[in-house]
Parts: C-alpha cells; sequence; structure tokens
C-alpha cells in the first residue's frame, strides 16, 4: 500500500482505456488465424473485464467469442506469502480449451510470475492450439522470460512502485496509476 509520501499519477483516464482497449482489438483481430477458434480468458480479478472488453473490441460487429475467468491462486508460488487462508474463488471456462487461440488477458504485466501460474492452470484444463498474452500495462522488471504479444501501455516504473487500475465493472471508475513511493516511503 502507498504510504503518505507516495505519489500518484494518472496513466489512463476514461478515454484513455477505451482507445487502448480499441487498439488492443485491432492488433488481436489482426492475428487471427481462425476467429471461429478463439477464446479469451481473464485472469482475476481485472484481468476479467478487460478480457470481455477486448473480445468485443476484437470482434465488432460479431458476436464476442467464448469468455472464460482464471483464478490461479492455488498456482501462485507465493501462496504461503499471501494469507494464511487465501481465498480461491472459481474458475469458469464454460468451453473446452483444446484447439482454441486463447488470449489470456491481464491489466498489469509485471514479473511474469501471475503469467506463469496463469500458464499453469490453463495447460491443466486443456490443449490449447496457441496462447497469446494481451496486458494493458507492461511495467518491466521481468524475473521470469515472459512477453505480452499485445501491450497497451508500456511504461518506466520502479520496483517500489504500484500500478492500480480501475475499471467500472469492479471498482466504478475507468482508470489507472502510478503510484511512486517518495523517499520517505521507500
Amino acid at each position: 500500500m502507498p504510504t503518505a509520501a507516495s505519489t500518484a499519477a494518472s496513466l489512463l483516464d476514461a478515454q484513455g482505456i477505451r482507445v487502448v482497449v480499441e487498439t488492443l482489438g485491432r492488433a488481436v483481430r489482426a492475428q487471427l488465424t481462425d476467429p471461429t477458434r478463439l477464446a479469451f480468458v481473464g485472469i482475476r480479478t481485472r484481468g476479467v473485464p478487460l478480457a470481455q472488453r477486448l473480445a468485443r473490441a476484437a470482434c465488432a460487429p460479431e458476436p464476442p467469442p467464448p469468455i472464460g475467468v482464471l483464478d490461479i491462486t492455488l498456482y501462485r508460488d507465493d501462496l504461503t506469502r499471501i494469507a494464511p487462508h487465501p481465498l480461491v474463488r472459481s474458475t469458469e471456462i464454460p468451453f473446452d480449451l483444446t484447439g482454441r487461440e486463447v488470449v489470456l488477458v491481464d491489466d498489469v504485466l509485471y514479473t511474469g510470475r501471475t503469467v506463469r501460474a496463469a500458464l499453469d492452470s490453463l495447460i491443466d484444463l486443456g490443449r490449447p492450439r496457441l496462447i497469446r498474452l494481451a496486458v494493458l500495462i507492461d511495467r518491466g522488471h521481468r524475473e521470469l522470460p515472459i512477453a505480452a504479444d499485445f501491450v497497451g501501455l508500456r511504461i518506466d516504473s520502479k520496483p517500489s512502485d504500484l500500478v492500480q487500475v480501475y475499471f467500472d465493472e469492479t471498482d466504478g471508475r475507468d482508470g489507472a496509476e502510478l503510484m511512486a513511493a517518495g523517499a520517505a516511503g521507500s
């Protein structure tokens, strides 16, 4: 959590989020090889509304493809450090992943550990033909060799910074902020 000495800088406002989602949707559409096999899977929590929006943007004016929800809690490599009894929510993928072109979606790409956990979880559920990664914000500082195929915004950040994304569906507003820890909070 940011300290009192932290400062927040706006990265994206509501209009910026809309523009980035539309741009990402066009990029996904341009790389489709078989739209009938496409599916989107959002990583809980904020990857889910982003996946829903991207699916609509990528396939408009056609109906969006299947959209799944992935909870990676049990696949995390820091499970014992996040909480004594972490909250495990359901994974909801009501379609067969086998042979699908899956766009895995998350709000922020940082160390790569969340994506690694998501990949493990997806592979346990089926064998997609391919998996592409779409993120709203890539903030760097990778600890694993993971890169996004579709990136809305790349930013420079420090490991001590926090990037917070807000969606209407989860937070009552759209936007993204960079919370930079001040000297007193370091």
